[in-house]
């Protein structure tokens, strides 16, 4: 992966991609209804996103609302046809049995994100309110900021994320991928955790499951750090650097029904190091040394995402129904959330100048 900013002059402004960390969010995610009504419906609401954002932040503007908006491939040749993002391709699964990297049905992906659950909440309504009769939600998920961002598991999470002209250059499509400049692909999993087992854990074995100390966040040595653990496998490293991803996870739960759980969302410029992360997680390096916090959490749900620029996204409520454009549109004879689940191949190394992870 090129290590070279992206320049603001040329590249269009991103979606809220790498905010400052808030402490509530709502997630949702959709499937189209496969029909032309809809489609028109969805396709006209991008052009109503940016405006609801602006309208409902404004009444609390220290809240620090944002929302991103994404779109899965079937969704994007639904609705917008050629040409698709590069990368842009179904959730790939990874492992199986136990530990099993699921697809799951999704369209449409909104991560809203606020200091405070009302403005979430207000922003939600009115955003789905705008395509409640074109779309089935299939995921909502109202996730809290845990003490001093730690997960449900008790340890701090996103600690490696990158910042600034970092968290850009890792998360921003520049020059290759030019008609998406400006653009991100997003990576989201529901997990759910086996509190009791893990808590039966010690302080020391939970640590060594998840490469980091439980109290000081601090990463264990190498001497001391299984090769197994959690942030051992989730380290990708390209010509001896690490190559980042942009971590919003939150936890969420519901105590008295016993579930306790994290919601994974990663951003990057390219999907492939999340799903480098996935297989190393599920398959493991090399395979069979996998992540040992998987055998006490589960994921339930999975989906990719590409997030348009923010002129982008505005400007596909004028795009012509494919059809209309003359696209090829055999791609989505069956709804869109219906496409064939890939047989995991991962196509690594996409990135112009990128090389592979490993």
């Amino acid at each position: 992966m090129s290590d070279t900013p992206i320049p603001a002059a040329v590249t269009p402004n991103p979606q809220a991609v790498s905010v400052q960390v808030k402490r509530s969010a709502i997630f949702i995610v959709a499937t189209l209804n496969p029909d032309a009504a809809s489609y028109d419906t969805v396709r006209a609401w991008c052009g109503d996103v940016a405006a609801l954002v602006r309208s409902v932040g404004k009444r609390q503007p220290a809240g620090g609302l944002s929302c991103v908006c994404g779109f899965s491939a079937n969704a994007w040749d639904a609705l917008f046809g050629t040409p698709r993002p590069a990368e842009l391709h179904p959730f790939r699964e990874f492992g199986a049995g136990e530990r099993h990297a699921i697809a799951t049905p999704g369209d449409i992906l909104l991560h809203i994100r606020a200091d405070f659950m009302d403005l979430c909440f207000e922003l939600a309504t009115h955003l789905m309110g705008r395509i409640s009769s074109a779309v089935t939600t299939v995921d909502e998920v109202h996730g809290f900021r845990y003490f001093d961002q730690r997960s449900i598991v008790g340890f701090v999470d996103g600690t490696e994320n990158p910042t600034g002209d970092e968290a850009v250059t890792f998360t921003v499509i520049g020059e290759e991928d030019p008609e998406f400049a400006g653009g991100s692909y997003v990576l989201v999993q529901k997990y759910l955790h086996n509190m009791n087992a893990w808590n039966a854990l010690t302080v020391e074995a939970q640590e060594k499951v998840i490469g980091r100390t439980k109290l000081a966040d601090i990463e264990l040595d190498d001497a001391v750090k299984p090769s197994s653990s959690h942030s051992s496998l989730t380290t990708i490293e390209a010509n001896g650097e690490e190559v980042k991803i942009l971590r919003d996870n939150m936890p969420f739960g519901r105590p008295g029904a016993g579930e306790f759980g994290t919601y994974f969302i990663g951003y990057a410029r390219s999907p492939a190091p999340i799903e480098q992360m996935l297989e190393n997680m599920f398959v493991g390096r090399p395979p069979g040394n996998y992540d040992r916090l998987l055998d006490y959490s589960r994921a339930v749900t999975g989906g990719l995402f590409f997030v348009p620029s923010e002129p982008l996204l505005e400007s596909l409520a004028d795009r012509a129904a494919p059809d209309e454009a003359g696209t090829d549109h055999s791609s989505t004879d069956t709804p869109p959330s219906a496409a064939p689940v890939s047989d995991g191949s991962l196509n690594i190394g996409s990135l112009k100048g990128a090389p592979q992870y490993e």
